[in-house]
């Protein structure tokens, strides 16, 4: 059962990542197997019943990928995100953004989701590596809710923390902060794009489509 779980979580890195990751063996564990509580498809279908839902590939210049950074205040350095955009007869209900990141040693991965106003609708854990002590309740997660990318979110400001998971909250936090700014720079790319259509202008050639292991393209 161990190597099994071991083996979900390795599949789950792959296909929930923001960004292609290369394969390997799944991450050494302490304190038992990772836990693996939903997967990709199950979290979109809690997130977005009844819904198309459409997933997108941005890629970033050097440039964008620098101001998600400075937007989120937390590091990031990822040049290839994905979003997957849900609608339900036509109008936009939100997009869902996938995050593997370590949080002591080991890594999880949470879906957040973006609703139309860019504010946080929900995160889902799909995954956590570390022990489960580390992991907050769920009705932690839920100060989430409705909070968009301002100086509030933060801990100990708009966020409280979790006493024995203050670096799951950390991490969390960050990885919130992270997705929003992905969501802004993405929104501000879309509105340039409209601008140059309306001017009359032609769009950037896209670049080339990339194979990701396994041969999938993305």
């Amino acid at each position: 059962m161990r190597r099994l779980l071991a083996a979900s979580f390795a599949g789950l890195l792959l296909a929930s990542a923001t960004v292609p990751a290369a394969p390997g063996p799944a991450p050494a564990m302490s304190g038992g197997a990772p836990k693996v509580f939903l997967t990709r498809e199950e979290a979109l279908e809690l997130a977005f019943p009844d819904c198309e839902r459409k997933r997108l590939t941005t890629y970033l210049t050097k440039a964008q990928t620098k101001r998600v950074a400075e937007l989120a205040k937390v590091p990031f350095d990822r040049s290839v995100v994905f979003a997957y955009e849900a609608r339900r007869k036509g109008e936009l209900v939100g997009t869902a953004y996938f995050d593997t990141h370590k949080v002591r040693t080991h890594r999880e991965i949470l879906m957040i989701v973006v609703g139309p106003a860019a504010r946080i609708r929900r995160i889902e854990v799909l995954a956590f590596a570390e022990p489960v002590d580390y992991l907050p309740r769920g009705a932690w997660y839920g100060q989430f809710t409705g909070r968009g990318l301002d100086d509030e979110l933060e801990l100990k400001r708009a966020i409280k923390g979790v006493t024995g998971a203050t670096l799951t909250a950390r991490a969390t936090t960050a990885a919130a902060r992270r997705l929003l700014a992905v969501h802004q720079v993405r929104g501000e790319l879309a509105l340039e794009k409209k601008r140059r259509a309306a001017r009359g202008g032609a769009a950037p050639a896209p670049r080339p489509r990339r194979r990701a292991p396994g041969g999938e393209v993305r």
